[in-house]
């Protein structure tokens, strides 16, 4: 009986954080809430069948259960974290550690020019992308608008917008960081708004270690975090 619980337990959580709320896009991208969804009621019903066979009349099996290891219960314990603590998105304590060198489209110019006068608002895949793809430079003497969350750098003065990217889920996310010059740091994993103008930075063929994109800011405003922290 009491894998039978523990398969309606998780079969719950699975739902919880998919059908009844959007917890799910902490780990994987909104794409994959269909096949939670049915993941979750799948495994659900197998639990609540078992349940309902060992509990029916006439049926003697369940009398085995009393004979197995109490220990088994705690299989219990992360599907009731995850029901009580749901961990949070990715933050600056994962974008700290991953330094991995950022994205770079395979095309060059293949940005079309910013348009207007107001300041650019862009993901931040784009930013990097055009920092060091677009040969055009059509970030030059225009400015943009980055959202991410804070994270520290270990160099003073500078500090990193980051956005967190996911090719699938949570654990195959990299960080994509760019510097922030010319304000001071707000508290780590803070949601800010990061107005300013591309620093260009030069790159040699030559260069070893990871080069990330700059940007002067003009003015940096705590915004609330998204409903999809990931890129």
């Amino acid at each position: 009986m009491s894998q039978n619980l523990v398969l309606m337990l998780l079969g719950g959580a699975l739902l919880r954080i998919s059908a009844f709320s959007t917890i799910y896009v902490n780990y994987v991208k909104p794409g994959f809430r269909p096949f939670l969804v049915a993941a979750g009621l799948v495994i659900f019903v197998i639990g609540l069948l078992g349940l309902v066979r060992r509990t029916a009349p006439g049926d003697h099996d369940g009398d085995c259960d009393h004979h197995g290891p109490r220990v088994a219960w705690l299989l219990c314990l992360p599907v009731f974290a995850v029901f009580l603590i749901a961990p949070p998105a990715l933050g600056s304590f994962a974008a700290a550690r991953s330094d991995a060198p950022p994205p770079r489209p395979q095309a060059l110019d293949a940005y079309a020019p910013l348009k207007g006068d107001e300041p650019a608002e862009m993901p931040m895949s784009e930013f990097i992308g055009r920092v060091f793809s677009d040969s055009s430079q059509t970030l030059k003497g225009r400015t943009v608008r980055l959202t991410g969350f804070v994270t520290p750098s270990r160099k003073k003065g500078q500090w990193y917008v980051t956005r967190m990217q996911l090719a699938c889920c949570a654990a195959d996310a990299y960080a994509l960081k760019v510097i922030v010059r010319d304000a001071p740091p707000p508290k780590p994993d803070t949601w800010v708004e990061v107005t300013g103008t591309w620093v260009p930075t030069e790159v040699d063929e030559d260069t070893t270690g990871v080069v990330h994109a700059e940007l002067a800011a003009v003015d940096v405003k705590p915004v609330a975090a998204p409903s999809e922290p990931y890129e």
